[in-house]
């Protein structure tokens, strides 16, 4: 302001406000940002008359010091009254104020204080102490306190600290049988009401009352002090030390829990009681006030008292209100400065006025000492009981939560949007910390649990608790049973919130892996029969253990797959070729199945598009390696050859041809059989699809026939929607009966094999690669396969050869994927009657033959002797398996 106030055109606030607004800010931080709030009421101008009244300055002074001497003896067997305490010190520099003088004796009576009440907690973080703030106040300090003064005051402040550590574990041990037995104490008292209550029982009654609102009201002020000291010094409190403060919030709210349940017997109580009190003062007062009738010289002063016992009567007759209540104490402090009441007299008037003030205003006294609003400053210490409840046993969190709620009772109570606000921002804080460090490790330790128990068939630690009292399964039970729990308003089931938690968690991992399905089912189970946790069905279909891999997986990923697998045609089959694992995962007609139960027979659609578009790719590097102009020679040099020659071959192709085809790739300077290995992979590939199809085909066949397996007869199976219709159901059950026809429908037309999906692929391409001129290169296709087939079984043989031996690769011992691709090629190209021209298996059975008997010629000695060389047994199996 001061910097505005200099140079106003800077910062646009060029206005005759401005220095009204300088001067109110300046106000408003003399008397109250540097607390002279109090300083400057006691300083203002009083009347001159005021400040020479000698005889108000005794009477103040006499009632300053006779309350404080009340409160020290009160103090000494009881918790010393804070808010009194401050009372009697502003009283005492007040005195100093307005008479401009500080007394001595009065100064240093009150000092005293410290030594039963050094410092006490006010409000959030700020701590109170009697003696500095006389000291920052008085006038001629040093004449009225000395230094061993303060600095027995400093020494009795600090041991008032450390005495508060080490009373909250003592007090935290001492708790639980002192609650038990105020508990007992007002259960037996309280749970019959006689129809005449005796002035015993409404003692009784009355002192276990004023005994536990005693209670809580120590434990509330030593947490509050305790924790604000902590922060103001930085000091960190132990894990001890904060079990135990734990242990005394759940006291205190526990403690309100007993007022609130036996209320209205409380309220009943407490008017008797205060009737009691009401008429014996009324007694005291009336005895007074017919001695001082009676007497026989009425003079003003006597008037005086007179009527103001008569106000005091006529006070306390009435209704009894805190109002009432201040007009008869004041009435009678005005007559009791005549001393018209003997000492014992004025003491007992004093103490009934003290009882009828507490027993009208006792839920008010119970709600404040038993509130709790104080953790809004320590909302850390909150996050740390959040953090402990699974672990600590003894923790009552039910109880927590209603000191937590106190909290809202200094938010503001308008329904205003700014306090809404805040209250919601708040409120968010406190759940954010409560699901963080609270719901979601309980969710946790109730999955981890559960997953241990389902798994417990292995070989596991010993999961029983060494001390049984201190159980964990046990602990999550007792939390799981715990009703809801409330912030503000906003209510918390903490059972309903773990169930969310499994059912969403299951779900997911049955999701990405359903194959564990049965593992979280199981789990399910035993949540509900361990911990009476209802979780929803998952609704996902169940994998068999035998499901092997997704059909819409591999369709998706069809490239990696017919490279990775190889087909087995008679079976009907895809196995791994090669796997990092001691196992080799296979896919069957089963699996097939299992996966068009879990995903629908629209995956088989799916199948084929893919399918379709990988062969679309295939065919493309199938034309570019049939396209070299020398490749292409040599076919056409073999086609016209074999025609020549037709006769004088007896109409088979020679072996002797398909050998020198390799051997003439070699002389063209091309790799050693690196060309027709390219050409065999590739149409081993395009035949994995198809059998890929087929094997799809088959599944859905499989899946169909166990959904029809319910219809007695497949050839007449009704329509559900008419009968639905003549039957007169509602159209959600029509529509029901349309959707089961399609369904059979589907089923149905499977089994018949009305949808031939290799045949839709040959026609999908056949037109393109047999009408386009193109693709005439490939018109001499067949001429290849005589070389390709003694490629394909070479390779085969030496598979074979290698799956005794301990090699890590190549598991191959089937791969009836390049047949099936010949095949398919053939039929595609309509070059299938042109092979069979070549009797090309025939040939080879020829040759076969031929080879054999000349091996068994080529040895002179008998079977047993063929047997034993080993170079003719060797080339015998050979021959032999080439045959095959």
């Amino acid at each position: 302001m001061q910097t505005i106030a200099h140079n106003p055109s800077q910062f646009s606030a060029e206005s005759d406000l401005l220095q009204p607004l300088q001067r109110l800010i300046s106000t408003i931080d003399q008397s109250i940002m540097r607390a002279n709030l109090y300083k400057s009421c006691c300083q203002q101008m009083f009347e001159k008359n005021l400040h020479e009244n000698h005889q108000f300055s005794e009477r103040m002074k006499e009632i300053t010091i006779e309350l404080f001497e009340k409160w020290d003896r009160i103090a000494v067997d009881d918790m010393p009254d804070k808010r009194q305490l401050m009372a009697i010190v502003a009283l005492a520099l007040c005195h100093m104020f307005m008479f401009r003088t500080a007394d001595k004796k009065m100064m240093r009576t009150i000092w005293n204080s410290y030594k039963k009440l050094a410092v006490f907690h006010l409000y959030g973080y700020v701590v109170w102490s009697p003696c500095e703030f006389m000291l920052e106040n008085l006038i001629e300090v040093d004449r009225v306190i000395d230094k061993k003064m303060v600095a027995a005051m400093t020494v009795a402040k600090s041991a008032q600290f450390v005495q508060n550590i080490e009373a909250l574990p003592r007090e935290a041990a001492n708790v639980v049988n002192i609650l038990n037995e105020w508990k007992c104490g007002m259960n037996e008292t309280l749970k019959e009401t006689p129809e005449r209550m005796s002035k015993d029982l409404l003692s009784l009654r009355i002192s276990l009352f004023l005994r536990g609102i005693r209670y809580a009201n120590l434990l509330c002020c030593l947490l509050k002090t305790l924790m604000s000291r902590l922060v103001l010094e930085q000091k960190a409190m132990s894990r001890s030390s904060a079990s135990a403060a734990f242990r005394l919030i759940e006291a205190i709210k526990e403690i309100e829990r007993i007022f609130w349940k036996w209320w209205y017997d409380i309220l009943e109580s407490c008017q008797e009681a205060a009737q009691y009190c009401n008429a014996k003062l009324i007694h005291l007062i009336s005895i007074v006030h017919q001695a001082t009738r009676s007497e026989s010289d009425f003079s003003y002063r006597t008037v005086d008292t007179l009527s103001a016992l008569t106000v005091a009567e006529n006070a306390l007759s009435g209704s009894i209100s805190q109002t009432n209540l201040i007009v008869a104490g004041i009435a009678l402090e005005m007559a009791c400065c005549t001393k018209i009441f003997r000492g014992n007299d004025a003491e007992k008037i004093d103490e009934l006025l003290i009882r009828l003030k507490t027993l009208s205003s006792l839920g008010n006294i119970v709600f404040r000492t038993c509130n709790c609003s104080f953790l809004f400053w320590h909302r850390s210490f909150i996050a740390a009981y959040f953090n402990a409840i699974i672990e600590d046993s003894s923790s009552r969190p039910e109880l927590f939560f209603d000191a937590i709620n106190d909290i809202e009772t200094i938010l503001g109570s308008d329904e205003n949007e700014l306090d809404t606000k805040v209250k919601e921002s708040i409120r968010d804080e406190l759940y954010e910390l409560y699901e963080k460090l609270y719901l979601k490790n309980l969710c946790e330790a109730v999955e981890t649990d559960l997953r241990l128990a389902v798994h417990s068939h292995l070989q596991l630690d010993d999961r029983r608790p060494k001390d049984p009292m201190h159980d964990t399964n046990m602990r999550l039970i007792n939390l799981l049973q715990m009703p809801a729990v409330q912030i503000f308003d906003r209510l918390i089931d903490v059972k309903r919130y773990v169930e969310k938690y499994l059912e969403c968690t299951f779900y997911n991992l049955t999701a990405v892996a359903l194959h564990d399905s049965h593992t979280y089912m199981t789990m399910s189970l035993l949540a509900k029969q361990k911990y009476d946790l209802i979780l929803c069905q998952s609704r996902l279909p169940f994998q068999k253990l035998n499901q092997g891999p997704d059909v819409l997986f591999v369709a998706r990923n069809i490239e990696s797959f017919v490279e990775s697998y190889d087909y087995n045609l008679n079976e009907q089959f895809f196995i791994e070729k090669d796997s990092r694992s001691k196992q080799l995962t296979i896919l069957t007609v089963e699996h097939v199945a299992n996966s068009i139960r879990t995903h629908g027979m629209g995956i088989m659609h799916t199948t084929i598009n893919h399918a379709y578009q990988f062969l679309k790719k295939k065919f493309y590097i199938f034309s570019q390696l049939l396209y070299d102009e020398r490749i292409r020679n040599h076919l056409i040099k073999d086609e016209r050859y074999f025609h020549e020659n037709v006769e004088k071959l007896g109409k088979m192709y020679p072996i002797s041809r398909a050998q020198g085809f390799s051997a003439a790739i070699r002389l063209l300077g091309v790799a050693d059989d690196l060309y027709l290995d390219k050409l065999r992979i590739l149409i081993t590939e395009i035949g994995n699809v198809m059998g890929y199809v087929r094997l799809v085909r088959s599944g859905g066949v499989e899946a169909s026939i166990q959904s029809l397996g319910f219809l007695p007869n497949l050839d007449d199976i009704p329509s559900f929607e008419s009968l639905a219709v003549s039957a007169n159901l509602s159209s959600e059950s029509i529509d029901a009966a349309k959707v089961l026809d399609n369904v059979f429908d589907m089923a149905k037309k499977n089994i018949n094999q009305s949808d031939n999906y290799l045949q839709i692929l040959v026609e999908a391409f056949a037109p393109e690669l047999r009408r386009n001129t193109k693709y005439e290169h490939l018109n001499f296709f067949y001429m290849i396969i005589p070389p390709l087939t003694i490629n394909y079984v070479d390779r085969m043989l030496s598979c074979k050869g290698k799956l005794g031996r301990r090699a890590k690769q190549n598991n191959t011992f089937t791969d009836d994927g390049f047949i099936l691709g010949v095949a398919f090629i053939l039929v595609l190209l309509d070059q299938y009657t042109y092979f069979l021209a070549l009797n090309w298996f025939q040939s080879v059975a020829r040759e076969c033959e031929k080879e054999i008997a000349n091996a068994s010629l080529g040895s002179k000695s008998s079977s047993s002797k063929i047997t034993s060389d080993p170079s003719v047994a060797i080339r015998l199996a050979k021959l032999d398996q080439y045959q095959k």
